[in-house]
């Protein structure tokens, strides 16, 4: 891997990003098969965290991906409050038993192990390969490709959830936006992964008959205006200075 990632680290991402979408796709479709949701999908996901875990501090490249602390106080990133707003929005309407008691625990560790391997991959590996090319591109390649990541979904879920597909492409995609902010403002992905693991296992157990149709067009908006906001402030907000007030 290290003699891919000396070559292209650009290389070394998509080749990541594919075997994420493909291996995980893959499990859903035989766990399905079998009946048991993600039985095969969450020791899937549990290796190649392990595998991600172990290259990066191998290679020491936890500073550069963003496995350490926020170079800010909470204060500066206004306490968090707006990921918190994030975070809650599976439960705005409830919850509910969706699954087994056995599929559900697999559901939530499989979610949770999700949040970190997509930030290590399209906030950590993508963006930083772009990066140092240009700025402005790697911000609108690691959003987009996060959120149009998801598309994935429609040929695991069918024409039934069209319209949520299309949702949680769109809001995924600010939501990207917001967390590759949040890791170059703030050199950590730490926050992004625990905001991004907890929204993912609070929807195993979110009322999706309450969240339908409008609903769920209002939430995916309110989430939108909410990341692309927060982001917009860290961008004015957050510079170096006070960095180095931190660090006094």
């Amino acid at each position: 891997m290290i003699k891919l990632y000396n070559k292209s680290e650009l290389g070394f991402s998509l080749v990541f990003i594919a075997i994420y979408i493909v291996g995980a796709s893959i499990c859903d479709i035989f766990s399905d098969m079998l009946n048991i949701s993600k039985v095969f999908t969450m020791p899937f996901l549990l290796i190649l965290s392990l595998l991600l875990v172990f290259w990066i501090n191998q290679n020491n490249l936890s500073q550069k991906y963003g496995l350490c602390k926020p170079n800010f106080k909470p204060k500066y990133f206004l306490f968090y409050i707006p990921l918190a707003f994030l975070i809650s929005t599976n439960v705005w309407f409830g919850v509910q038993l969706n699954f087994t008691i056995v599929e559900s625990i697999l559901n939530v560790l499989a979610m949770l192990l999700v949040g970190f391997v997509e930030e290590i991959i399209f906030r950590g590996f993508l963006f930083k390969s772009l990066e140092k090319e240009n700025f402005n591109l790697a911000i609108i390649v690691s959003s987009i490709t996060f959120g149009f990541g998801h598309i994935i979904n429609f040929f695991l879920n069918g024409p039934d959830h069209l319209l949520s597909n299309v949702c949680q492409i769109f809001y995924a995609t600010a939501v990207g936006f917001l967390f590759v902010i949040m890791f170059y403002k703030g050199g950590s992905l730490v926050v992004c992964i625990l905001t991004h693991s907890l929204v993912n296992a609070l929807s195993v157990f979110q009322n999706t008959q309450a969240v339908q149709g409008l609903t769920e067009i209002l939430i995916s908006v309110a989430i939108i205006i909410v990341s692309i906001s927060y982001a917009i402030i860290l961008l004015k907000t957050l510079n170096p200075s006070k960095q180095k007030q931190e660090k006094e």
